[in-house]
């Protein structure tokens, strides 16, 4: 008995599975809230140096604030002061408007800086002086969140699939939420450095294991449907954002509110039901059919037959008795279609990831306040994912996600050749942006498609993993630009086009069932068929006497 048909006969898509959407949602909503938060507790305020040590008690104390700064800090091209530079000695001739300070000696702060709080209360770098030869500091912070990601990534893949869903979604939770909260409370750098790990680490498995249980419980019809709403999840955390920032100036008090929502979902987390593919891919046939007759009750549908255990430990049997069940990542790369799938999906993965975060990073803003900028860049990823739901059932899974990087491609390649300050740019830009972001949401439904039940988490594991290499290399790849100007673009052009002819090689999982086992994957590989045969033939004899048990319990 196929699942598919399982969730036929209690409705694959009704208010059991909306409500698990909407349970899944709030937790979702807080990725986007942390994984750019960086972009507000991180900003470095204008700044100059503290001269206050120069007041002596006499003539340098009866003068104006503007007049101090003349004769201690030069001026930069923009006419305002330096930022990491004071002179060496209070120059009063300046006060006349005769002098030039161009040639005068000037030695680095040497009292810590002065900051505007005007847009923000506290920040990284005006918490412990982020600034001036220390502003690595703050991207290295970043860094270390998204290397805590993809350590996550690894191990929440493993663990979800290894001791269910269920249980890894409460432990991310309550992961989330301790280190989370603690990072408020900080008191050193190297402290704020380390809670960002682990709270990196214990977001992805929100991010993993939530997808993998929402799929999993609607049919074959509303897959793409679900991923939409997960990806539409991530755009209105990522507006909210913009909003909690604007209002909320203080990082500490940021990092809380940011974090608040997924206290919402630890209370509501006891209405989440384990998924049942897993259950039985696992062997748990009892506690599979007590969610599958909770969800025909919310449906409104008959519970499940009473020959029900009979038929699916007869058509799981056979697959336990010749599957491990402690599977993990190596089983990505044990059999010859599944170590072809893993290494173009990783390739894809990476390549979406990088090419959506160069294109990010290197989009000019639209001349308005950062709040307002934030918020238009997420508002734009909106109608690429509604599009994407309206492709992808259309044209499958396949075209679309090689369709979207080819047009990515062919985006950057247009910006490449057109001249700089051209409106066009602009345009083209914020289409390539979108096809970008189309082409994420389409991998994240079509892996969860192309992985089998029992490694499904592991695959997503994975492929987080090389998702959040991609974004950590997207830096470095602009940083090219000092080599050669178009140097940045042409990688990131080579990269969306790559991906998009790796991405036809992918089978298409439009209206197909999803594989629970291992066995299903190879299922249409004739070698790996034999080479089960012969190396580890099935034993009868238990599966019949498995089988008895059954039948007289």
């Amino acid at each position: 008995m196929k699942f598919e048909a399982i969730l036929e006969e209690i409705n694959g898509f009704g208010p059991f599975q909306i409500i698990l959407i909407a349970l899944l949602c709030s937790p979702r909503v807080v990725l986007p809230l942390h994984y750019l938060l960086s972009n507000f507790i991180a900003v470095a305020p204008p700044h100059h140096c503290d001269i206050s040590s120069l007041d002596d008690g006499g003539f340098f104390g009866n003068l104006t604030q503007e007049q101090r700064l003349t004769i201690s800090i030069p001026t930069g091209e923009d006419g305002e002061p330096e930022s990491c530079e004071m002179f060496a000695e209070p120059q009063f001739q300046l006060l006349s408007n005769i002098s030039s300070s161009s040639d005068l000696p000037t030695i680095q702060c040497q009292s810590g800086w002065i900051y505007d709080n005007s847009s923000f209360t506290s920040t990284l770098a005006t918490e412990w002086d982020l600034v001036c030869d220390r502003k690595n500091l703050t991207k290295t912070a970043s860094s270390i969140f998204f290397f805590g990601v993809m350590v996550g990534a690894i191990a929440f893949g493993f663990l979800s699939d290894k001791y269910g869903r269920k249980k890894t979604l409460l432990a991310s939770y309550i992961m989330s939420l301790a280190f989370s909260f603690s990072t408020a409370f900080a008191n050193s750098y190297l402290m704020f450095s380390v809670l960002r790990f682990l709270t990196g680490f214990s977001l992805t498995g929100i991010s993993v294991t939530s997808l993998v249980l929402s799929i999993e419980w609607v049919d074959t019809a509303h897959r793409s449907f679900i991923g939409v709403i997960g990806g539409l999840s991530w755009c209105a955390g990522n507006m909210l954002l913009a909003g909690f920032a604007f209002l909320i100036t203080d990082w500490r008090m940021l990092n809380v509110t940011v974090t608040a929502p997924v206290a919402l979902a630890v209370l509501t987390w006891w209405w989440v039901p384990e998924s049942a593919r897993w259950l039985l891919a696992n062997g748990k046939v009892e506690q599979a059919q007590f969610y599958l007759n909770r969800c025909a009750k919310v449906n409104k549908r008959q519970k499940l037959s009473s020959n029900f255990e009979l038929e699916v430990s007869f058509s799981f049997m056979h697959q336990e008795m010749n599957q491990n069940k402690n599977y993990s990542y190596l089983d990505l790369i044990r059999t010859p279609k599944l170590r072809k799938l893993t290494l173009q999906t990783g390739i894809i993965w990476y390549g979406v990831s990088s090419t959506y975060y160069c294109i990010s990073l290197n989009i000019s803003g639209f001349g308005l306040n950062m709040y307002l900028t934030h918020f238009i860049y997420a508002a734009i990823e909106v109608p690429a994912k509604l599009l994407v739901y309206y492709v992808i059932n259309f044209f499958g899974r396949r075209k679309c996600q090689a369709g979207m990087l080819m047009g990515t491609a062919t985006c950057v390649v247009i910006n490449i050749f057109m001249p700089k300050g051209h409106s066009v740019r602009a345009v083209f830009a914020v289409l390539g942006k979108g096809f970008s972001e189309a082409a994420f949401t389409t991998i994240f439904l079509y892996t969860t498609e192309l992985y089998p039940t029992v490694i499904r988490s592991n695959g997503l594991g994975y492929t987080n993993f090389m998702c959040r290499l991609g974004v950590s290399m997207a830096p470095l790849i602009l940083m090219l630009e000092d080599v050669w100007t178009l140097l940045p673009q042409i990688i990131v052009c080579s990269m969306a086009f790559v991906s998009g002819l790796v991405a036809l090689l992918l089978p298409e999982t439009l209206n197909v069932s999803l594989p629970e086992t291992i066995d299903d994957a190879e299922n249409s590989n004739f070698i790996y068929k034999i080479y089960k045969i012969f190396v580890n033939p099935p034993n009868y004899s238990q599966i019949m006497e498995k089988l008895i048990k059954t039948v007289q319990k």
